[in-house]
């Protein structure tokens, strides 16, 4: 990446508190032979062997295992001795992402390259022979102190029911209260923290944002005087193009009450504050005193919940006027052939995938197949008028926003913590490889609400879509 380098140069990183050997290891060399012996086995239990490796592993002390397919992708830099019983004990997709975020090793290069090692560790590790070598190698190498860095969820939240409201406020809170000023480094100008929309290969990220903008409001065919409500409306980006460049009176809604702070000053900005407003509210509580002509979701329904859905699905229709058009921006998770038998049990038990985004970055988040959506959203009343999937265009923002947060990388320690600068770039590398390599999917659904004689206001082609001004 383009500053890994910046990682290995910050001395909040350079020798991490968390991570330190025991004095005793610096006793003879013959016990760092051993540490460098055993670590070396590790690595070939979970990496594979050397020769058909396209990454280097560089150790504690330089020695280095060269990537036996070249060029070298990336290059695997163990911090100490302890460095991998940290990352891999017990062999689990949390702990190899904390020991990264605790600063146990850094990966110099391509971040998003090196998350396609996940599920290589997983099926290496997972298997009992080699489990039972891994547990021999490990526990030889000095313990580490905890590397554990969450859970960002407040520990008052983790005793209420899962997406009830109280523990969905703070679930979105513990993900945006990380602060205003460190998501401004490195989004787009406008602040929209969802999937852009690149209608070409020299198209910037803020080119990108202000395509998907529009082309939300041109799928909703907004008209002036319409009233629109955003559900889960970010930094109310959205609120503002619809009001200023369709006419609408738009209402945003938000659990973050930093979110609707800046919200609501970019708006006062703009001189929209007559037409668009920002409030804190669950959609659950909503009751205006009459429905929105037009709503629209995005990003927001990966927090609803599997068990939320028909509650979130009737919540929209019940908002929604007769003959309006609800429109649902959101990843889901790709069709997969689910594996059965004791092995992949196993690796259910032991890995526990997830763990880490579940943990630390989107606490309560849940991806449901894009079946199980629009079931929902029709047995609530709505009908599928239409569907795109923008997958390959969230691989590609993710990539922008890695590459920016690296481009600001001292301000982003700076403005939050060494842990939490880790925690975004791996995840958000990690994301990046899931949406390219399809294990996760981004639809727009736009669903239409029927009037009593069964029309939904939408013209007959999607012609409208894609020729304008």
């Amino acid at each position: 990446m383009h500053s890994a380098h910046r990682l290995a140069g910050d001395p909040e990183l350079r020798a991490p508190r968390t991570i330190e050997p025991p004095a005793g290891l610096h006793a003879g060399t013959s016990v760092r032979r051993d540490a460098l012996a055993h670590a070396r086995a590790i690595a070939a239990l979970a990496f594979g062997p050397t020769a058909d490796r396209d990454f280097h592993v560089r150790y504690w002390d330089a020695a280095t295992d060269s990537a036996g397919r070249t060029p070298a992708r990336f290059t695997i830099r163990l911090r100490h001795p302890s460095a991998l019983r940290a990352m891999l004990w017990p062999p689990a997709e949390l702990r190899v992402a904390e020991a990264f975020i605790a600063g146990a090793y850094d990966v110099d290069g391509d971040l998003e390259a090196a998350t396609a090692l996940a599920p290589v560790m997983r099926d290496r590790l997972c298997r009992p022979r080699t489990l039972a070598r891994l547990v021999a190698h490990v526990l030889a190498l000095p313990a580490p102190d905890s590397a554990r860095v969450g859970p960002r969820l407040d520990g008052s939240a983790h005793h209420t029911p899962r997406h009830s409201l109280a523990r969905d406020g703070a679930a979105v809170r513990s993900h945006y209260d990380v602060g205003n000023d460190f998501y401004a480094l490195w989004l787009d100008a406008r602040m929209v923290y969802s999937c852009g929309y690149f209608t070409s290969d020299a198209a910037t990220l803020d080119d990108a944002q202000r395509d998907k903008l529009d082309l939300l409001c041109r799928k909703l065919r907004l008209q002036p005087g319409e009233r629109l409500l955003d559900v889960g409306c970010g930094w109310g980006a959205l609120v503002r193009h619809a009001a200023a460049h369709y006419g609408v009176r738009a209402t945003g809604v938000t659990l973050s009450p930093a979110q609707a702070e800046l919200a609501n000053a970019r708006i006062r900005d703009a001189g929209l504050a007559a037409s668009v407003d920002v409030c804190v509210c669950d959609y659950r509580e909503l009751a205006p005193a009459e429905p929105f002509d037009k709503i629209v979701s995005v990003g927001m329904f990966e927090h609803v919940g599997r068990r939320q859905m028909p509650v979130y699905f009737r919540s929209m229709h019940r908002l929604l006027r007769p003959g309006g058009l609800f429109m649902n921006h959101g990843i889901v998770e790709a069709p997969t052939r689910h594996t059965r038998g004791w092995r992949a049990a196993l690796r259910g038990l032991v890995w526990r995938q997830g763990s880490f985004i579940d943990r630390d970055v989107f606490p309560d988040g849940d991806l449901v197949p894009l079946a199980l959506e629009v079931a929902a959203a029709e047995a609530a009343g709505f009908e599928v008028r239409d569907v795109e999937s923008l997958r390959p265009h969230y691989a590609r923002t993710l990539r922008e926003w890695v590459r920016r947060l690296e481009a600001r990388w001292d301000d982003a320690v700076r403005l939050t913590s060494a842990a939490t600068a880790r925690t975004w770039r791996l995840y958000m590398a990690a994301s990046a490889h899931a949406f390219a390599s399809a294990q996760i999917g981004l639809a727009q659904v736009l669903l239409g609400k029927p009037d009593a004689t069964g029309a939904v206001r939408v013209p007959p082609t999607r012609r409208d879509l894609y020729v304008h001004s």
